[in-house]
């Protein structure tokens, strides 16, 4: 089922130490900034999780919650792979998201933001 308008996105969050934490979302920079709340009792409170080190994004909403099992059935060998083909040096991608209101009718994705570091970093 696609819904007018939405998008919705697999993410994986990271501890400094690389705790990981696999979601699916709506809205990426709302949820993201929900987790950094810390919640008392959530697993991402617990663990300190809070670095967005990878996404995707998806036009249906099944096929982010199918990818999201997906992910949540890798060992961690293959997820840190997944993380590191896009983001090596596991920098917070959430410092280049932004609120829904200002975003481009397309959205970012890991690849895309990595490309735009580049830019800026080699002018």
């Amino acid at each position: 089922m696609k819904f007018a308008g939405y998008e919705f996105f697999v993410y994986i969050l990271s501890s400094r130490s690389r705790t990981l934490y696999i979601g699916v979302t709506n809205d990426l920079h709302v949820r993201v900034l929900q987790h950094r709340e810390k919640q008392p009792g959530s697993f991402t409170a617990q663990y300190n999780i809070d670095r967005l080190v990878y996404f995707e994004r998806f036009q249906y909403v099944q096929n982010a919650i199918a990818r999201e099992k997906e992910l949540k059935d890798w060992n961690r060998a293959r997820k840190v792979a997944l993380i590191e083909s896009v983001n090596p040096t596991w920098e917070d991608l959430a410092a280049y998201l932004r609120p829904e209101s200002e975003r481009k009718t397309t959205a970012d994705s890991s690849a895309s933001l990595r490309n735009d570091k580049q830019k800026r970093t080699t002018k």
